[in-house]
């Protein structure tokens, strides 16, 4: 299995109308693209300041039989379904616009976000997303519920067995591996239910205004439900569909087996802080520098002041490299480009990220005694301008690699905001051979 994978947003903006399944209030939700590195956000438009909370476990708190996440007391309850949806697509860049607190509940499963998600169009991004492979069982229990994550390669698998057996309910179980191709088969329909002995309780207690019986399963007391199936085992997979969401709080793509048995929300959400807490120890502490000024000079032929890398901060094998630039007023260019209001040129930024990818693609034995000649530069963009005083992050991950040519995803950024990106191709070649190489492959 693949250490990442491409991030990916949304091509258009989706929108969905509905009643929170609890409050009864009406609410608008669109979600819209994010650039790499967002995450998923949502944002209140019906307050002041439309206020931003990110779905991540450190907002995360557990409310009546649902699952919100809050900041500086505004909140956002319901939203396990959405992200589930979210999750279940492979999305990880969402901004989620929404004027009311509380996600609309429709039928009480994630077909409606999820037809408006895939409507919206999912698009790859030029960024690398890594997946969290645990190293060790992790697992929490409460009030006799258990759930437990087991190391596994191959992506994330959900298992889950529901015993309301109390209810005149039969035993279920169902196991999903967990991709966007099975999500919306087998989870996705899957409908919120209650008891009918819960029903007169939540009247009492001035919640579910928003529930429709018409919509929304209800358990007799027999055991039938009041609407018809929609499979055989539906309750379990709406349980499966509920962990979905709640995981996707981890904030990574997990490779695991989560196995739960009697869970809820609350045990959902315990374990995945336990899972933030295991995979922040088991990451490997980086070097603050891995390559100095000293180590880059021996691998890059540019000297001063054409060298445009100060040091490398993070190395993934020969795969990816992130380095860092320092633009200070005593640039060179400076002196001469736009003197009276300094900007970095565009062309300088797009030659650091060609730095940097070519030290990346050097670092392979076979080629450390070869030169990386840039020969084309694609879908190149200069968003944001390059002043003295600012701190150019270069990312470079390589795309392709042969024994002649490399294509490397390269992109500069500033204070997390994308400056520059571009697609560069290389040829690698012998230094005595660079004047008759041909540039073609």
């Amino acid at each position: 299995m693949a250490a990442s994978r491409p991030q990916r947003t949304l091509r258009n903006v989706a929108e969905c109308r509905g009643i929170g399944l609890f409050s009864g209030v009406p609410v608008t939700v669109r979600f819209r693209p994010a650039p790499p590195d967002a995450g998923t956000v949502f944002v209140r438009t019906d307050l002041p300041g439309r206020p931003r909370i990110p779905a991540v476990i450190e907002t995360a708190h557990l409310k009546y039989r649902r699952t919100a996440v809050g900041r500086g007391g505004e909140t956002v309850e319901t939203i396990e379904h959405a992200l589930a949806a979210i999750h279940g697509c492979g999305l990880d860049n969402v901004e989620i616009e929404i004027d009311g607190p509380e996600l609309p509940g429709g039928d009480g499963s994630a077909a409606m976000f999820l037809e408006a998600l895939q409507g919206a169009q999912i698009v790859d991004q030029p960024a690398p997303r890594p997946m969290a492979v645990l190293r060790e069982p992790v697992a929490v229990e409460e009030d006799g519920a258990t759930i437990t994550a087991l190391p596994a390669e191959d992506g994330l698998t959900l298992t889950y067995t529901m015993d309301y057996r109390e209810f005149a309910l039969d035993l279920q179980h169902r196991s999903v591996r967990l991709t966007p191709e099975s999500f919306p088969k087998e989870l996705a329909p899957a409908r919120t239910f209650c008891f009918r002995a819960e029903v007169e309780q939540f009247l009492k207690q001035g919640l579910g205004k928003g529930a429709d019986p018409n919509q929304q399963l209800v358990i007799e007391p027999d055991g039938r439900p009041n609407l018809p199936l929609r499979f055989p085992d539906e309750c379990v997979r709406h349980k499966l569909l509920d962990l979905t969401g709640d995981l996707f709080l981890l904030n990574a793509p997990l490779s695991a087996h989560v196995v739960a048995v009697k869970s809820g929300h609350a045990v959902n959400l315990k374990l995945v802080q336990r899972l933030a807490q295991v995979l922040s120890e088991q990451a490997p502490r980086q070097k603050e520098t891995w390559l100095d000024v000293r180590e880059i000079l021996k691998i890059l032929p540019h000297r001063y002041p054409f060298l445009l890398i100060d040091k490398v901060i993070e190395l993934d094998s020969y795969q990816r490299a992130v380095g860092i630039k320092n633009v200070t007023f005593n640039e060179p260019y400076f002196q001469g480009h736009f003197p009276g209001q300094p900007i970095m040129p565009g062309v300088l930024q797009i030659e650091a990220m060609a730095q940097l990818a070519g030290a990346l693609l050097m670092r392979k034995a076979e080629n450390a005694n070869r030169l990386a000649v840039l020969l084309s530069i694609d879908q190149a963009k200069l968003r944001k301008t390059v002043v003295p005083g600012d701190q150019l992050r270069i990312e470079a991950e390589v795309m392709k690699l042969k024994m002649r040519t490399g294509h490397v995803q390269t992109r500069c950024l500033v204070n997390g905001q994308v400056a520059a990106e571009a697609q560069l191709k290389f040829m690698l070649v012998d230094p005595t051979a660079v004047d008759s190489t041909p540039v073609t492959e």
